[in-house]
């Protein structure tokens, strides 16, 4: 598969045979966007007894996890990341692993390996033993700090929900997602992920320090007497479920194109790419973008209450789809113009029709 491959999707990916023979799919798709409907209040309430602030951040995880996608997660340490996704994983009653990446983890360290064992008739066998990538929300902590073998394993994981062990395919666990953090200030000694993984990721959230009412309020709560329990509001087969409904949602034509003309307007050297996108960039999004867009945009959607996509829907989810898919130039950085400066001109430059 190349890097400019659309992503696959697959019938099992998002409803099991089970689910099928229970309900038909317009029963399924009433009954599951009703839910999508109350989740952000239900899950927000749920959320808020843990987490303060960040209502953007939320917004855009969940709105991920309801379309199927991974995050990189971008911010200082000490800002409740490790926090929220456990969090959110409690909320979606999935099962939770946090793997540590460091320069010494080995492929192994995440995916398993066998292991010899004594059996009861006194034989010794290879038993696989599995490696923590076998749950359905992975934090991948820091995982610039890793060498690309390791980022390769965790690449095949995203993208093809399974691993390659002493040359036998695995199935991950469903659903499967991977929320990973990078340290943006310590850049020293850590591994760059390449274009091909970046591309995998369907958004790229940042997260900033929290106002000081926000910020009294959390260490108000941690140095107290404790956060109320999380209860959880969603299942795995719920999500499996609103994937989808979510791939259901009509969106009319000229919002798709609105979407992939974004897109299109990041990269430099295409026929009809703004001057300024020649200037400041080395290069642009892919088909990729255009379709995290159009999927977080119909979540969006949904989540509103609404049974239809706007253009705000896409306008507002262009940031943290475009900011990992676009690489700037020397020249950009040399006049202080950063990424999201390029989005925002893209954004502004690009009409509706």
């Amino acid at each position: 598969m190349s890097d400019d491959d659309p992503i696959p999707v697959t019938p099992d990916e998002t409803i099991n045979e089970t689910d099928a023979t229970v309900a038909s799919p317009a029963d399924l798709e009433e009954e599951m966007a009703g839910k999508l409907a109350e989740a952000r209040t239900t899950i927000g309430k749920e959320l808020r007894k843990v987490i303060i602030g960040q209502d953007e951040v939320v917004e855009q995880m969940l709105i991920a996890l309801l379309s199927g996608g991974h995050c990189l997660v971008t911010g200082a340490p000490g800002l409740a990341k490790t926090l929220l996704v456990s969090t959110l994983a409690k909320v979606f009653e999935l099962s939770f692993s946090r793997i540590q990446f460091t320069p010494d983890l080995m492929p192994s360290d995440i995916t398993g390996t066998e292991i010899l064992e004594d059996t009861a008739e006194g034989k010794r066998e290879l038993v696989f033993n599995p490696g923590p990538i076998f749950a359905n929300l992975i934090l991948a902590d820091e995982i610039n700090r890793t060498p690309p073998k390791t980022q390769a394993a965790l690449l095949e994981a995203m993208q093809e929900k399974q691993v390659t062990v002493a040359g036998h395919s695995l199935q991950l666990d469903k659903p499967f997602f991977v929320l990973a953090t990078q340290n943006p200030i310590e850049m020293e000694g850590t591994y760059p992920l390449p274009e091909a993984q970046l591309d995998r990721f369907m958004f790229n959230i940042v997260i900033d320090y929290l106002s000081e009412d926000e910020e009294v309020a959390v260490v108000s709560q941690t140095t107290g007497a404790g956060a109320e329990e999380v209860k959880p509001v969603f299942s795995g087969a719920d999500l499996l479920k609103c994937h989808q409904v979510v791939r259901r949602v009509p969106i009319a034509e000229e919002v798709v194109r609105y979407a992939v003309r974004i897109a299109a307007n990041s990269r430099p050297g295409q026929k009809h790419t703004p001057a300024y996108v020649n200037e400041w960039v080395n290069w642009g999004a892919g088909t990729r973008a255009g379709q995290s867009l159009v999927l977080g945009a119909k979540t969006r959607a949904l989540l509103d209450g609404r049974s239809h996509v706007t253009y705000e829907d896409i306008r507002t989810l262009a940031a943290p789809v475009l900011r990992h898919r676009i690489l700037t130039n020397y020249r950009a950085e040399a006049e202080g113009i950063t990424v999201e400066d390029v989005i925002k001109k893209v954004i502004e430059l690009t009409p509706e029709k």
